[in-house]
Order: structure tokens, then C-alpha cells, then sequence
């Protein structure tokens, strides 16, 4: 397979069914964020996370792979290509391991700051790119009429999983969580 195409070179690249479009499309941006935070994602595991933690980044991984699919393919392209449909389970995915988290740790009752382990640290980077990436599906969703609304249902999902993943991050290597404290200007 080769690696270079040169079919981009003038700023144009092909959707999953073959359509050439402008690589700053709002489809490609949408999908491109996704990898990004795939990326990410791929990060936090590589500096040591949780057991727990890395078997559900890397079942999110896989996900955000399937959410790229849906995004780079015209509603007419779907059935020819026989994909899986990116339906309501991914979300209802996440909301078990939300759950399943949450009853580990302690009730939020103040405002955190992003940090703490290293680990905890990349996860709120990817929260924080998630939120991108939902914010740009978001205006590709009002520019075009059919794109997938579980496509934001998730990513909006995946941003409080990846902040609940951060926490659970610090309690697991008994790091305390950075709490916000109003500045105090005179």
C-alpha cells in the first residue's frame, strides 16, 4: 500500500464513498479532531493508565474509529458500503463505564483543575479536544441536513467519561485532585 498518494497535494482529499472535497471541509475538520483526540487517547494510555482505565481507552479508541467512519460517508454511501450503523449503544457504552467509575470515587463538591498525574493530565487534554470535536459536529450538523445526531449524542457523552477517567486517574495513584480556587485580585 502506498503511502503517498499525491492526490492531496492541491488541498483535496476523498470521502469513504469516493467524493473529492477540500481538506478544510467541515467534514474532514469534524473527523480530523476525532483522530486527533484518537491520538490523544493513545497518549494517556502510553504513559501508564489504570488497568481499567486502558481497557475502556482502548474500547473508546475502536469507537472513535467507527464515529470517523460514519462521519466520512454520505448518507447514500452507507448501504453500499454495509456499515455498521454508529447507533445509540456507543453512548449507552459509555454511560455504563460513567457508572461504573463514578461509584469508585468520591462526590465532586468543588470546582477541579486539570492535573495531577501525568496520566489524569492527558485525559483532560482529551476532554478538552472531545469538546472540539462535538463543537464542529455541532456546525457540521447546521451546515448539512444528515448527519448522524448519535454523532454528537456520543462525543457530548465521551467528554464526561474522559473527565470522570481523569479523576479516577488521580484517585487510582492516590494523587490528591487540584481544586479551583477563586483569584482573589486587589
Amino acid at each position: 500500500m502506498l503511502i503517498y498518494t499525491k492526490t492531496g497535494d492541491k488541498g483535496s482529499t476523498s470521502l469513504a464513498g469516493g467524493q473529492r472535497i477540500k481538506k478544510n471541509n467541515l467534514r474532514i475538520e469534524s473527523y480530523g479532531t476525532s483522530d486527533e483526540l484518537n491520538s490523544f487517547i493513545g497518549l494517556a494510555i502510553s504513559f501508564g493508565t489504570d488497568t481499567l482505565t486502558t481497557s475502556y481507552l482502548t474500547q473508546i479508541q475502536n469507537q472513535i474509529f467507527d464515529l470517523g467512519a460514519d462521519l466520512s460517508i454520505l448518507p447514500e454511501d452507507q448501504v453500499k458500503f454495509k456499515l455498521q450503523k454508529f447507533d445509540d449503544s456507543y453512548t449507552k457504552s459509555l454511560e455504563d463505564m460513567i457508572d461504573t467509575i463514578t461509584d469508585k470515587l468520591d462526590p465532586l463538591k468543588e470546582f477541579i483543575l486539570p492535573g495531577g498525574a501525568q496520566t489524569s493530565s492527558y485525559l483532560h487534554a482529551c476532554r478538552t479536544i472531545c469538546r472540539r470535536a462535538e463543537r464542529q459536529v455541532i456546525t457540521l450538523a447546521e451546515a448539512e441536513t444528515n448527519i448522524n445526531p448519535n454523532c454528537i449524542k456520543y462525543l457530548n457523552r465521551l467528554s464526561d467519561l474522559l473527565f470522570v477517567l481523569a479523576r479516577y486517574e488521580n484517585h487510582v495513584k492516590n494523587i490528591p485532585e487540584p481544586k479551583w480556587r477563586q483569584t482573589k485580585v486587589s
